[in-house]
């Protein structure tokens, strides 16, 4: 199985360490071995205590909302569309395509190569295509949030509005990193607009998806938060909530709301042996949005911290060597010529806290140090020979 951005017109995914092929015989065989080991284990038959009915006049409280719809309502006039045209160059060496052959002056090749057209005949050639995606407005003055996987080769970018009109949009900065991107509608204006969320939804709360699935706009789904903190590889400040709200491809760049209409989430990429919902998505959190999304309105890029470490987790074979209470924190892999280094952290040391607050692991030390910034001072706390020490340092970039 792989996972997947939810864009339609693009390939790229994020390949997860177990093949899709093994994926699916585990699951198979487990049906197998549990339909055969029923038999095997007993044919007996088992009486089942009798279904209550309850009477037809009293009333059940459902287990979830009578409706979305005030909350849809409230929220789809910031809801865009995202189309963008693209231009791709496949990989090529310096004189030509991929395995192009190179002859020297006076060889007969070259002069056929010169006689029908020069080398360019047979380069690749750029090739156009349009991206599918969504977006949400984020102001009334028309800023837009969406997928950088969306907009990324972009040439001309246009949005359509849930009143169905069409308008231009210009790139203001994108994320890389975090699979983030800031447009700003070319037409002045006032828009309707949606907030991210400052609650942070927890495991089993309602949310809602809406976005331009497969082209077809407007489209709304339901379902719960299923998971956070989510992993998937697909970079180093991995933090995703997951989601089983179905969002598939053109879903990428909408937002996911809770129940009182906030954004909790980007919806980025999807879990799929297919390419479509099989009910595991993931968003990117309101937290991580909203800070990245302000340092590209304001500076068109985003900075980040940083220590200069290989860091790596803190295995229970680590943590038994080193004579660790447990396997909280990061290892210290190497430290040479940065600003962890030049205050003393070592090889063989384990970050434990930054300015003063608990760490669980690498990930969480990388997103801690990234989303401080540059240039600013941090405390280090981290463990040697069994004792505690602290290091003041000044953050790069």
């Amino acid at each position: 199985m792989t996972v997947r951005n939810t864009e339609p017109n693009r390939s790229e995914g994020f390949s997860l360490p177990r093949s899709s092929t093994r994926a699916r015989v585990l699951m198979l065989g487990a049906v197998s071995a549990l339909a055969l080991g029923g038999a095997a284990l007993n044919t007996s038959l088992v009486t089942l205590p009798a279904y209550a009915e309850a009477p037809l006049n009293q009333s059940i409280a459902p287990a979830g909302p009578a409706s979305f719809a005030d909350l849809v309502d409230r929220v789809k006039g910031a809801v865009v569309s995202v189309r963008v045209k693209t231009v791709q160059t496949a990989s090529a060496d310096e004189d030509g395509g991929p395995g192009m052959p190179q002859f020297g002056q006076g060889d007969p090749m070259e002069r056929f190569f010169k006689q029908f057209g020069g080398r360019d005949r047979f380069q690749n050639k750029p090739q156009k295509g349009t991206s599918l995606g969504s977006g949400f407005i984020i102001s009334a003055d028309g800023y837009v949030v969406t997928n950088n996987h969306v907009v990324q080769n972009g040439s001309d970018v246009e949005l359509v509005l849930d009143n169905g009109k069409t308008v231009g949009a210009k790139i203001v900065g994108t994320d890389k990193k975090t699979d983030l991107a800031l447009l700003k509608i070319k037409e002045s204006g006032t828009y309707p607009f949606v907030q991210f969320g400052t609650k942070t939804p927890r495991v089993g709360d309602w949310v809602v998806a809406v976005g331009n699935p497969f082209g077809l706009g407007g489209t709304v789904t339901a379902g719960i938060v299923s998971a956070r903190g989510r992993d998937i590889g697909s970079g180093p400040y991995d933090d995703f909530l997951q989601i089983d709200a179905p969002v598939n491809r053109g879903n990428s760049g909408g937002p996911t709301f809770d129940a009182t209409g906030q954004v909790v989430g980007v919806n980025t990429a999807i879990f799929s042996p297919s390419g479509g919902s099989v009910g595991i998505g993931f968003a990117i959190p309101a937290d991580t949005a909203r800070q990245v999304v302000s340092e590209l309105k304001d500076k068109g890029v985003v900075s980040r911290g940083y220590i200069g470490v290989q860091i790596q987790p803190v295995t229970q074979d680590i943590a038994d060597g080193l004579g660790l209470k447990d396997t909280k924190g990061a290892l210290v892999a190497e430290a040479k010529g940065g600003p962890a280094a030049d205050a003393g952290v070592k090889s063989g040391d384990v970050i434990i806290a930054v300015n003063g607050e608990k760490i669980d692991g690498p990930r969480e030390l990388s997103r801690k140090i990234a989303g401080i910034g540059p240039d600013k001072k941090v405390e280090l706390t981290y463990l040697r020979g069994g004792s505690e020490k602290t290091a003041s340092v000044t953050l790069a970039k």
